[in-house]
């Protein structure tokens, strides 16, 4: 079936991509508020867009028209925090996307404690198996109902032990044992379950074409 998006409303936009563009890894991101108070929330539009430079991206709405606390910490802070979600985590993750009263420390309401980061002045989630410290790169507003946070990684924290090699970057990656979010409301996915396959040469692939021939 074919839909095209020109003739479907915000809502049901957002559906049709969100149950098929799936699974989204989720950032959970740290930053603060003026107060200096730390601030917490879960964004499943997010995945890394070049490897060198680090670049992230995540994507956040708006709040009739007006940035969520997040968006607005960072647009004036210029850096965040972005925490990965075990398993072991989910329902806390899930708690700090309750939406609280501005003001509210969503990572005390989680019961989370923090540590401080090394490259940025905020917070990072110490339970948390990979953290990545970001400065702002640039904010691109996509439309009225959200906005694009492009931003450098200038340092991650990754668990002690799902590290293989620190020097070449090796790392367990099912160690980490982190979720991703499916379609809405409220679906993840586990990361545990995987299979391989190795990128085929060119001469490769035309040998396979001539024995399926036969």
């Amino acid at each position: 079936m074919f839909f095209d998006m020109n003739n479907l409303d915000q809502k049901r936009s957002y559906k049709l991509l969100a149950s098929t563009v799936v699974p989204r890894p989720i950032a959970w991101v740290v930053t603060a508020g003026e107060d200096g108070s730390p601030n917490a929330a879960p964004y499943s539009l997010f995945n890394f867009f070049s490897g060198f430079p680090p670049v992230i991206c995540v994507g956040m709405g708006l709040r009739d028209a007006a940035p969520k606390d997040s968006l607005a910490n960072i647009r004036r802070l210029g850096e965040f925090v972005i925490n990965l979600v075990s398993e072991d985590l989910a329902q806390q993750m899930n708690t700090t996307a309750v939406p609280f009263p501005r003001g509210v420390n969503e990572l005390e309401m989680a019961g989370l404690d923090t540590v401080p980061a090394t490259k940025v002045g905020l917070p990072r989630i110490e339970r948390s198996p990979v953290a990545l410290e970001c400065k702002l790169s640039q904010v691109l507003d996509v439309d009225t109902s959200g906005v694009i946070v492009v931003g450098h990684v200038v340092g991650m924290h990754v668990r002690d032990e799902a590290v293989i090699d620190a020097v070449r970057c090796y790392i367990d990656t099912p160690q980490l044992e982190l979720i991703g979010r499916m379609e809405s409301p409220g679906s993840y996915t586990r990361t545990h379950e995987r299979f391989s396959m190795r990128q085929l040469q060119v001469d490769e692939w035309e040998a396979q074409q001539m024995r399926a021939s036969d």
